[in-house]
């Protein structure tokens, strides 16, 4: 029991770091303000981890390579303490396949929520402060697919098609291929 337990705390702590460098990086990426809410909350809690790395990795344009290469870093260390707590014997090359797919999954993670969160404020409150920093954060998933699913009656579809592909994503191909290459 305590090593669930020990288990449960580690892939929780860690998914939210990761969860929050991923967006923190993905906001730089598309160019989001962090004048609002999420923005600050996101800064606030990776500030002490990315300030110190940015010293020594600069941005490169809109990438800003410290914050990914933390988020890595933090899905490499957890995938060491769990083969550690697990009695696995090491395996850096898992490990460093396990932290790729487990920031990619976090990408996936961010998209899909924003997308469905920015649906949920455009039945309920589409003026919220929230909504136009969603639509920013969402639109690279977004907007190619409104060029491609023309408007039916006045409904766009295309947050519909995006939650579904981004769940196959999470549910089908990326376990497959973090399982079928080890």
């Amino acid at each position: 029991m305590l090593g669930n337990i020990s288990v449960f705390l580690l892939q929780t702590v860690f998914g939210i770091l990761t969860f929050l460098l991923v967006l923190r990086f993905l906001m730089q990426w598309t160019r989001t303000s962090f004048q609002n809410p999420l923005g600050q909350m996101a800064m606030v809690l990776t500030d002490f981890m990315v300030k110190p790395v940015r010293k020594l990795i600069p941005p490169v344009k809109q990438w800003d390579l410290s914050t990914l290469l933390l988020a890595l870093l933090m899905q490499l260390l957890l995938a060491l303490l769990l083969s550690m707590l697990g009695g696995v014997p090491a395996m850096p090359l898992l490990w460093i396949w396990q932290a790729i797919f487990g920031v990619i999954s976090q990408m996936v993670d961010v998209f899909f929520y924003a997308i469905l969160l920015m649906a949920i404020l455009s039945w309920v409150n589409p003026f919220s402060p929230i909504y136009g920093v969603l639509s920013q954060l969402s639109s690279p998933i977004l907007n190619p697919l409104r060029q491609w699913l023309p408007q039916v009656q006045g409904f766009d579809f295309s947050a519909l098609v995006a939650l579904i592909l981004l769940q196959m994503i999470s549910r089908v191909i990326l376990p497959s291929l973090a399982v079928g290459l080890f």
